[in-house]
């Protein structure tokens, strides 16, 4: 399906799938200059979609730009999204999330052919930064990660509420499970529409206007990103914690990329407390928090270039 940048003419685009330790085929794209060396053995990154989109958004944007810089880049869809497998379809599991970075490095450590098993990263942007950085905690063949954008989605979900909050969401999701197994098939409820807007409606408030200024607009629309999860979904992400462990990830380096008008910019910055050393905030003027996905004019690549050949 179609891509929200046009791949560079000195860039090659080949679609792969990997297993993960679950089983599950996961597809995904592998970028490589036109211009490598098959007899040498290249440093590697694998870019993380936004939670909730594809490899044919912002991935592509970083992968299409990385590759040129010399890097082997792997995009792909999670589990239950895009062209990926996991039925039903738009099931969120952090666990299975993180596992799936893991599963990358897996394959571009045994199929990728020109890969250098000491030189793989992640960028992960909005809710991949928060997976990327939890596979990371226990993954030590992850070098190196730069959060773009971060969101830590089980603080998104549990943190913001208070405890009767919390036992009130509870109860409404576990009778939803009842539904659902009436039903057959988990609740899902899209966020966005299913063709692109021409603009977002005007009496929408924020942060939900954002959403669509990237994913209901021509600008990142795609078929495969219709917007949330299954219902039930929350689920795990009331019972789980991705960052308990990030202190751990030391001496591997850690980049939190943010936009200096983004919503989001207190989950980096809580995450960026927790980290050890080595760890970089970078601000990126007059950016909010989609602008990470797509806007190559703010994008900071020559900030990543350096962070990981300086990591590896």
């Amino acid at each position: 399906m179609g891509y929200i940048a046009e791949l560079n003419e000195n860039v090659n685009r080949n679609s792969v799938f990997f297993k993960n330790r679950y089983g599950m085929a996961l597809v995904g794209d592998l970028y490589t200059s036109k211009n490598i060396d098959k007899n040498k053995k290249y440093p590697a990154i694998i870019v993380g979609a936004p939670y909730g989109g594809v490899k044919e958004q912002g991935p592509c944007v970083y992968a299409n730009e990385m590759a040129q810089r010399g890097f082997v880049v792997l995009t792909f869809d999670q589990a239950f999204m895009g062209e990926s497998s996991g039925f039903p379809r738009r099931v969120s599991s952090p666990d299975i999330f993180a596992e799936s970075f893991s599963a990358a490095v897996d394959f571009l450590g045994t199929k990728a052919g020109c890969v250098d098993r000491e030189k793989i990263g992640v960028i992960g942007i909005c809710g991949s930064a928060g997976f990327a950085l939890s596979a990371a905690q226990t993954d030590t063949r992850i070098k190196a990660v730069a959060a773009v954008s971060m969101y830590d989605m089980t603080a998104a979900v549990r943190n913001s509420l208070d405890k009767e909050t919390i036992r009130l969401t509870k109860e409404r999701l576990s009778a939803q499970r009842w539904t659902d197994a009436e039903n057959g098939y988990p609740e899902y409820i899209p966020g966005f529409p299913e063709e692109p807007l021409d603009e977002v409606p005007a009496d929408m408030p924020e942060p939900g206007a954002e959403w669509f200024r990237f994913y209901a607009l021509k600008r990142g629309h795609h078929p495969n990103a219709k917007g949330g999860f299954t219902t039930t979904s929350d689920l795990s992400m009331l019972n789980f914690r991705l960052l308990d462990f990030i202190d751990e990830i030391s001496p591997r380096p850690i980049l939190f990329v943010v936009g200096d008008r983004a919503h989001s910019r207190f989950f980096s910055e809580n995450a960026y407390e927790k980290a050890a050393e080595p760890k970089e905030m970078y601000v990126v003027e007059d950016a909010e928090h989609i602008d990470l996905y797509d806007r190559t004019d703010r994008i900071p690549f020559e900030k990543l270039d350096g962070f990981f050949k300086n990591a590896f």
